[in-house]
């Protein structure tokens, strides 16, 4: 009698066993079961708002709102304030004063994981969930 391999095996189930005889198919399942849910487990993920220097007051409170919201969701928020030109060489006192602007207008309670950086583009934070 000729062994059967993959497709001629005609059984539904069958069990594994190693070189010593243990059954390998419990754990086997197992395993594909815990890669199944951690494939499914919610990750966090970094999103990010950008705003510029001559943003208005409206638009500085929707892309808050928006902030707030990913937070609340418990991803992270990349607040970037995007310098172009002039604005690069400006006073960094007064582009933290207007990064803040956008920051207190979150809602949600958060915590800056990232302090302030200079970035190529300008100024960057991050925060998250408290």
């Amino acid at each position: 009698m000729r062994e059967r391999i993959n497709n001629q095996i005609r059984a539904t189930e069958l069990r594994v066993l190693d070189s010593e005889n243990k059954n390998l198919g419990y754990q086997y399942e197992t395993s594909k079961k815990l890669k199944k849910a951690k494939a499914g487990a919610n990750r966090t993920e970094t999103k990010g708002i950008q705003i510029k220097i001559g943003t208005g007051d409206h638009d500085l409170e929707l892309k808050a709102k928006t902030a707030s919201k990913w937070i609340k969701e418990g991803h992270r928020v990349k607040v970037e304030l995007f310098l172009a030109g002039r604005a690069k060489y400006m006073d960094e006192k007064f582009l933290r004063e207007r990064l803040d602007r956008v920051l207190h207008l979150i809602t949600e309670d958060y915590k800056i994981s990232d302090a302030y950086k200079k970035g190529p583009k300008g100024l960057i934070t991050t925060i998250e969930k408290k």
